[in-house]
């Protein structure tokens, strides 16, 4: 998987746990080792993970390696990038972007 810094990993064992069941609102990145786009959006990312820190919890998830929860979300593509909050997902987003614009996209959750 490529690993974004300063962003946790979750698994289908643990997303229940740190994902649903996190306070602040959480950003998951689902991912895999063969996606292109992935690689350019883990420096977004580990940006992202620090300038929101305390705001917003940022975690990449393998797609490969963990299908019940790309399953359960219905996720087709590498990257999605989905926004948890109190345990639902309330929006989602399908592709690499740069920061700004992620940052904006974020800016109502």
């Amino acid at each position: 998987m490529i690993k974004a810094k300063g962003v946790d990993e979750v698994t289908d064992a643990d997303f229940d746990a740190e994902v649903l069941g996190a306070e602040l609102p959480v950003l998951v990145e689902f991912t895999a080792d063969w996606c292109g786009p992935c690689r350019q959006l883990a420096p977004v990312l580990s940006a992202v993970a620090e300038e929101e820190a305390g705001r917003l919890k940022v975690v990449q998830i393998d797609a490969d390696t963990n299908p019940a929860t790309v399953i359960k979300y219905g996720v087709l593509s590498m990257p999605t990038l989905m926004v948890f909050r109190a345990g639902e997902p309330v929006k989602a987003m399908v592709g690499a972007r740069p920061k700004r614009r992620l940052l904006e996209e974020l800016a109502d959750v």
